[in-house]
């Protein structure tokens, strides 16, 4: 998949500072060496030639980025592809706004995040973590109320950005659940989240690494926005960390962990410009 054009802007600046690079060190050389009359035209197209192999490098480097290194706002900020549960300091886990623990691929499905954080990386039973959750010190605010009439699953509702602390896992309350149990949010609700829970990182950080997936990716719906992208959802979540009171002071950093199967969806090329202002 293409996700760079062959003529597109970016690539086209990019290209150009290391063409400028490689012009001032030819003007120098060419002070010092005589190239034959003969021998210029045969140069001259050695030289277009290798540009060309150069731009194509760049174009096919740009369509298979897979990590940029961009600051916002002061803030170190690291976006790559790669396993959630390998990266160091904190590691965002997305729960519903019950903080559910169930996986029968009727509440949490299998494949999901959460499936997977539970099913094979929980070092405790799921009854053991669901004891710890309602031990948690929640404030007043972030427990919304108890909805009794719930068929499946807890009966207690949370605001979403909620953070529960669990080791070295920020478990958070980021999808509302409807009456069929399907996770979905509308994209007021995302952006409430989103602003919650930079502030709740906020107070809970401690001057550590915090890891987050692309929030939104996978099987949870947006209302009205059905056909949004990775790469959107990749972008509003660093407008409203932009926006937020968060930042991470040296040597923290976070680090939005793209699953390998959806960098093809996303182009970092682009996320890295918008950043520098191009």
């Amino acid at each position: 998949m293409t996700k760079v054009g062959f003529f597109d802007r970016r690539l086209l600046e990019h290209f150009l500072k290391i063409t400028s690079v490689m012009s001032a060190v030819l003007s120098l050389a060419v002070i010092f060496v005589d190239i034959p009359e003969k021998y210029k035209f045969t140069s001259a197209l050695i030289f277009l030639g290798l540009l060309a192999l150069i731009y194509l490098g760049v174009w096919i480097w740009s369509n298979n980025l897979n990590r940029i290194d961009i600051k916002v706002e002061g803030s170190d900020v690291t976006i790559k592809v790669g396993d959630i549960f390998e990266q160091l300091g904190w590691k965002a886990i997305a729960f519903n706004e019950y903080f559910d623990t169930q996986v029968d691929n009727k509440i949490i499905a299998e494949v999901s995040l959460n499936g997977i954080f539970i099913k094979e990386h929980l070092d405790v039973s799921a009854p053991e973590l669901d004891r710890y959750i309602e031990g948690h010190a929640f404030e007043p605010s972030e427990i919304l109320e108890s909805n009794a009439n719930r068929p499946l699953g807890k009966k207690v509702r949370h605001q979403i950005g909620t953070i529960c602390v669990y080791k070295d896992y920020l478990l958070t309350a980021f999808t509302k659940f409807d009456e069929s149990n399907k996770a979905q949010l509308t994209m007021p609700e995302y952006l409430e989240f989103l602003i919650n829970f930079w502030d709740k990182v906020n107070n809970v950080y401690a001057q550590q690494n915090v890891s987050t997936p692309i929030f939104g990716s996978g099987i949870t719906r947006i209302k009205g926005h059905k056909s949004i992208k990775d790469e959107d959802l990749l972008k509003i979540m660093l407008w409203t960390f932009r926006i937020s009171e968060m930042r991470f002071k040296y040597p923290a950093r976070l680090t939005v962990v793209i699953h390998k199967d959806k960098i093809d969806q996303i182009n970092l090329l682009d996320i890295k410009a918008a950043r520098n202002g191009a």
